[in-house]
């Protein structure tokens, strides 16, 4: 993927300026660093011109007083769009205080890998704070190890820093006898421009581990299975990038990962009116993580401005069961009000799960009596939201509601006389192109509507109102006109009354998402945020009066 020296000095917007930054990064002494590659080489020699020995000593000068202007020069010669096929944003020096901050309270490490270097801003801000560790910086851009050489001259780092120009993936590090930080900005670079062999790579790689991975997946999240595939037990690490892989498909690899393997500690979501990047409107996402580690919780919070940062140790605790069910994170950052003493999110106590979608109501809910059906197949259901504000707090029976027809996925498991039932039902509903629908055609076993378990309290989620919620002593399943809340770990009718009668009368509108005409929704996720009592005040009695 490197660019050779001819086209490099000849893409647009390069001309006498690129010429000068080259002869900067190596009358700053890039050359004098280890490694140097045939590549840079013949980079440093197509360079025309010299730079005068007094911009050399300003340079030098900025450089030491912990500026980058060689990568500031890049920025202003490159255009973001140039940039972009390369995956290159600069990070702003806050973020970077930031990120070096949370690494320096986990302790020293012995080594600090920054997998897209670019002209070396997170190392040579890691080399400041930990004096004893060496320094890798990998990048495939021959113009950006020869700013980050230059820099490293400029420093006198030469004997702790090792550049490598060359994919971080296939990066080979020694062995060492203690803790590798691994700190950086991976390059974003969308799936497209990323080559087969390493989609196959990405793939292949997340098999050995027992994960999915999606080739639509852009180049950093093939860094985060990378640093996994690098790391040991006891390394650490820190990364900024684009938050979209918190809620699309191809983002549950890294997902995945910080709950198995990366072992995430905090997420850190900035909003795109903080401007992390100056030149990408982006939102931004900075993941610390402590490799081996399987975390009960990690934590997560929305920051509004790079200012409010401060230490990447704060945020609100998730807990790893909310994390692995979820599969959006983006709405688990939201910004709620501080939780009272005592009280937790609902999603701490209970799973919350819209009921099942059948695909075809006016066939598979049935409305009166149905003596042609075993009644093995026939469950009580609340298939109309009115049943539940109807019912009040407590719904103790089942005579009212309709019945869902839920058979079997394995028809086998009928008896003789059931089975030529459900045949005759299957051949109606054949006749009326049932399995021909969405639902019906992307299921299991196109017959079997698979309703959950009765839930202990039922909970509305759109109207005009407050919702109701109300416990469930009839065991009636639900359809998705309904919510059902299912406890996390076994609670007892006591609690559990408890727990709806709170919720029954202290949810209001305002804690829903409102569309036009006033109607209100709660998403399961969004009725997980609602602040309740604790287990143990719900023990004890319920919430203070």
């Amino acid at each position: 993927m490197s660019e050779s020296p001819e086209r490099l000095l000849a893409m647009p917007g390069a001309g006498r300026s690129l010429d000068s930054l080259v002869s900067l990064a190596v009358a700053l002494g890039a050359e004098e660093t280890g490694g140097f590659s045939p590549t840079e080489r013949a980079l440093a020699d197509d360079a025309k011109g010299a730079p005068g020995t007094s911009e050399v000593r300003s340079m030098r000068a900025l450089i030491r007083s912990g500026q980058d202007p060689l990568g500031d020069m890049y920025c202003s010669i490159r255009s973001p769009e140039q940039r972009r096929p390369l995956g290159q944003t600069y990070t702003p020096r806050l973020i970077i205080d930031a990120m070096v901050r949370w690494a320096a309270d986990q302790g020293e490490p012995v080594r600090v890998v920054d997998p897209g270097a670019g002209s070396g801003r997170y190392l040579l801000a890691a080399a400041k704070r930990f004096r004893n560790a060496t320094l890798h910086g990998a990048d495939i851009d021959p113009l950006a190890t020869l700013m980050l050489r230059a820099n490293v001259a400029a420093l006198g780092l030469g004997d702790r820093v090792s550049v490598h120009l060359g994919d971080y993936r296939a990066l080979t590090l020694p062995e060492v006898a203690g803790p590798t930080l691994y700190l950086g900005n991976p390059p974003y670079v969308r799936h497209h421009l990323i080559s087969p062999e390493w989609k196959a790579w990405l793939t292949a790689t997340a098999r050995e581990r027992g994960l999915d991975a999606s080739t639509l997946a852009g180049l950093h999240v093939h860094f985060f299975l990378a640093t996994a595939q690098h790391g040991r037990a006891g390394d650490y690490g820190a990364f900024i990038t684009s938050a979209e892989w918190l809620d699309v498909n191809y983002g549950k690899l890294v997902r995945q990962l910080l709950l198995d393997g990366l072992g995430g500690q905090s997420l850190h979501v900035l909003d795109p009116e903080a401007a992390p990047f100056a030149d990408a409107t982006t939102t931004g996402a900075i993941t610390c993580f402590k490799i081996g580690e399987r975390p009960n919780s990690m934590k997560i919070r929305r920051v509004g401005t790079v200012e409010d940062l401060g230490r990447l140790s704060k945020g609100r605790n998730i807990s790893r069961q909310r994390l692995a069910e979820s599969s959006r994170w983006s709405v688990l950052t939201r910004v709620t009000p501080k939780l009272p003493t005592g009280y937790v999110e609902l999603g701490e106590l209970c799973r919350v799960h819209r009921g099942t979608v059948t695909g075809a109501n006016d066939f598979w809910v049935q409305r009166g009596p149905t003596p042609e059906l075993p009644d093995s197949v026939l469950f009580p259901a609340v298939t109309k939201a009115r049943e539940l504000f109807g019912a009040g707090t407590r719904l103790d029976s089942v005579e009212a509601l309709r019945r869902v027809v839920d058979i079997p996925v394995d028809l086998d498991t009928l008896d003789v006389f059931e089975r030529k039932q459900i045949d005759k039902l299957l051949r109606a509903a054949r006749s009326r192109k049932v399995h021909e629908g969405y639902v019906a055609a992307n299921r299991k076993a196109w017959w079997s509507v698979g309703l959950r378990a009765a839930a202990p309290i039922l909970a509305t989620y759109m109207a005009r109102r407050s919702p109701a919620f109300v416990r469930n002593d009839a065991g009636a399943r639900h359809i998705n006109i309904a919510h059902g809340l299912y406890p996390r770990e076994e609670m007892s009718d006591a609690i559990l009354d408890r727990l709806a009668t709170f919720l029954h009368g202290t949810v209001s509108l305002t804690e829903g998402r409102t569309y036009a005409g006033g109607l209100v929704k709660f998403e399961p996720k969004e009725m997980e945020r609602i602040a309740v009592p604790s287990l143990d005040m719900l023990a004890a009695g319920g919430a203070p009066a």
